[in-house]
């Protein structure tokens, strides 16, 4: 007998469930995609036009779905905001489509540590800024309704090139003192989702929380020193102020999610900007 197709919604369709759908589309999964504007989303995608913080627009979400993914992502940097997004969409959507398989996309945020200590998934979360307690606020009410928590760390790949960006113009960290930098491409997003549905399709455990961050925390100054001379920003342009940090100093310890086996399609910084920048 021919095993069904799983389904999956996916709920804040942005760039990284844009990603995931596609494979898992290619792999014969049905995917919904959910987001305020669908125009987006590409084929074979199932689009549904819905608003994550209006329960009435989520009444005719599918229930019956395997999987869900909550991936949304916030448009401002603000309190209530935040809240809006990461702790009532949660519940919006448990509400509306109940999942036993029900995945909810954190970040290394929720850490508060500022003294480039090697955190994991047993540290301490104690998050010094509205951000990360938001975010963890979200973990709980996920994990509450037997949700797994997956945390990435600094996000970076196509369109997303803020620190590119301020290489280029010449804002750079100081060398001292140390603040460590951790990172994870979009395509290693969409591809430890992928492995981790694909582990609890199989019915492999996977449950609690994951950490999700490249096998090579840096000092921040060093990585824009290399992107410094791989942009061929010339010495004296390299005198502006580094972007202000919230994530603090820390070092992101992916030894869980890789005990699972996932391998990591870009390991360290060097890998994943030379696929960005190409010839640059």
């Amino acid at each position: 007998m021919k095993t069904p197709a799983k389904k999956i919604l996916i709920a804040g369709c942005g760039d990284i469930g844009t990603r995931l759908g596609l494979q898992l589309a290619a792999q014969g999964w049905k995917v919904y995609a959910l987001r305020r504007n669908t125009s987006a989303l590409p084929p074979p995608l199932i689009a549904i036009g819905a608003d994550l913080g209006d329960p009435a627009s989520l009444r005719a979400l599918p229930g019956d779905v395997d999987f869900v993914l909550y991936t949304a992502t916030a448009a401002r940097f603000d309190e209530a905001h935040y809240r809006a997004v990461y702790v009532d969409g949660v519940r919006n959507v448990l509400a509306a489509s109940p999942s036993p398989n029900f995945f909810f996309v954190s970040s290394s945020a929720v850490y508060g540590q500022d003294d480039g200590a090697w955190v994991n998934e047993e540290s301490a979360t104690a998050p010094r800024h509205f951000n990360g307690r938001v975010m963890l606020e979200g973990e709980h009410v996920a994990r509450a309704a037997g949700g797994v928590c997956v945390r990435f760390s600094g996000i970076y790949g196509p369109r997303r090139t803020r620190l590119v960006d301020a290489v280029r113009r010449g804002q750079l960290a100081p060398a001292s003192p140390v603040v460590f930098s951790n990172r994870i491409h979009v395509e290693d997003c969409a591809g430890v989702l992928a492995h981790l549905f694909a582990r609890r399709a199989a019915g492999d455990e996977v449950r609690g929380v994951y950490l999700a961050s490249d096998d090579a925390p840096a000092p921040l100054a060093e990585v824009q020193r290399w992107l410094a001379g791989r942009l061929h920003v010339p010495a004296g342009q390299r005198t502006g102020a580094a972007p202000v940090r919230r994530a603090g100093s820390k070092r992101c310890d992916n030894a869980l999610i890789k005990k699972h086996g996932y391998r990591f399609l870009f390991p360290d910084y060097k890998a994943g900007y030379r696929a960005m920048l190409g010839a640059d």
